[in-house]
């Protein structure tokens, strides 16, 4: 067996009406957020609405990536990590389950690397760095907020 260190961070809040700790969140962060979701159910359910009052009522320049597909593209993930150099984004704020999460982690990473974003998925290289994000989970059966992969 080969001897080894695993670093996570990952710090979870959970419960009803959490999503108002979103507010203390930010301020570590940085104003400038990239939004990530998929389809749109957020939209219909109405979490769409709170989380951008939220953002809104905390001074964040909000910029949005709509429309993540379930087993995202790598398309996708670069037009994230395009968004993430034009506005200076300080953090990702990832609405939605494992899909829309994973395609956030792939553009955190992606964002801090200076080359394709492929060469981390098919291990040409590691990963060094990555922009901060949260997760806002609508679909807890992924597991994507409690692992290091996308």
């Amino acid at each position: 067996m080969e001897n080894f260190s695993y670093y996570n961070p990952t710090k979870l809040i959970f419960g009803k009406g959490q999503l108002e700790q979103l507010r203390k969140e930010l301020k570590v962060y940085g104003k400038n957020v990239l939004l990530v979701y998929g389809g749109g159910s957020i939209k219909k359910n109405g979490l769409y609405d709170e989380v951008t009052r939220v953002l809104k009522e905390e001074g964040a320049n909000t910029y949005e990536l709509s429309g993540v597909e379930p087993n995202p593209r790598l398309a996708t993930v670069k037009k994230g990590i395009e968004l993430c150099a034009r506005h200076d984004i300080d953090f990702l704020l990832a609405v939605g389950g494992g899909s829309v999460i994973d395609c956030t982690k792939a553009i955190a990473a992606g964002a801090k690397y200076d080359g394709d974003p492929w060469d981390i998925f098919s291990k040409k290289t590691t990963a060094k760095d990555a922009l901060p994000f949260g997760t806002i989970l609508t679909l807890a059966a992924t597991g994507s907020e409690m692992n290091p992969d996308s």
